[in-house]
């Protein structure tokens, strides 16, 4: 993750041992928090999509993508047979992929496995990010007995240099 416990805990200015199992939780919903906001996998990790083509191109959800790993056609019985590299073609493009079957119907299904993420280790992600998850992690265990309580706007600045949104009509 992101952001160690340790880290977490001197944020929050804990001692050793003091509520973790609570603190990993918040570091783990505030990861997929931050995920959500910025449109991004934060740190690389494999991933894996079932997708019905659509002029016989499937685009990934996941970004940004850094590398497919496999494709497999998905027969109408759920039957899988994997396709070569050179069955598809890969486009990455801003983090985005698309994967195109020339040779599929409309329609068809294919899975589609791979790597995405912004960064490789959590060192790497952005400070600003970490930061905001920071924030974050200290918004949500102090407001844990108030849930009407908003999450500082600083957090959502923090964050928003790295959102990344996708206009409808794209799968």
């Amino acid at each position: 993750m992101p952001v160690s416990l340790e880290d977490a805990r001197a944020w929050l200015r804990l001692g050793a041992g003091d509520e973790d199992a609570l603190v990993e939780r918040l570091i783990g919903a505030v990861t997929n928090i931050c995920e959500a906001f910025t449109g991004q996998w934060l740190i690389v990790r494999a991933g894996e999509e079932v997708l019905a083509l659509r002029d016989r191109t499937a685009r990934l959800a996941a970004r940004p993508v850094v590398g497919i790993d496999a494709v497999a056609a998905i027969d109408a019985g759920g039957g899988e047979t994997a396709l070569s590299e050179a069955d598809y073609r890969v486009d990455i493009a801003g983090g985005a992929a698309r994967v195109t079957v020339p040779g599929a119907a409309d329609g068809a299904r294919v899975r589609v496995a791979y790597r995405a993420g912004m960064a490789d280790t959590a060192s790497e992600v952005p400070a600003a990010i970490r930061h905001g998850m920071l924030r974050m992690v200290q918004h949500l265990y102090a407001a844990r007995d108030d849930a009407a309580l908003a999450p500082p706007a600083a957090i959502a600045a923090l964050w928003q240099p790295w959102r990344r949104l996708s206009l409808g009509g794209e799968r």
